[in-house]
């Protein structure tokens, strides 16, 4: 399974996912190895196509860094925390999310949309 790691130690997700609120959008940067990159996406896909299928779910993009570099970053909007909490939950995801290597670190983080 792949590493989890906060961007904000004194937030992390697990905790983010207690306060109901939405919608929300699921940020998580992966730091994938060079040679893991075409495994992480097989694996990324099938998650995708599952979440995808989730109640609350909105859309979602996969971001690839340029000039070589080795992050991912996944943009997820979901209708509300309580959406996310329920699929990540789900069995079938947590089979998948157990499949990926435990050289992959993940940075998930969730945020809510600010009028600029």
């Amino acid at each position: 399974m792949a590493e989890l790691r906060s961007l904000d130690p004194n937030t992390p997700m697990f905790a983010q996912l207690t306060e109901e609120t939405g919608p929300i959008v699921l940020a998580n940067t992966f730091l994938v190895p060079t040679e893991r990159t075409e495994s992480f996406l097989a694996l990324f896909r099938r998650q995708a196509e599952l979440m995808r299928s989730q109640p609350g779910f909105v859309s979602l993009q996969l971001h690839q860094g340029t000039a070589g570099s080795r992050l991912l970053l996944n943009v997820a909007v979901w209708e509300s925390t309580r959406a996310l909490a329920a699929a990540l939950g789900n069995p079938q995801f947590q089979r998948i999310a157990a499949e990926f290597p435990a050289d992959i670190v993940s940075y998930p983080h969730i945020f809510q949309r600010l009028d600029a």
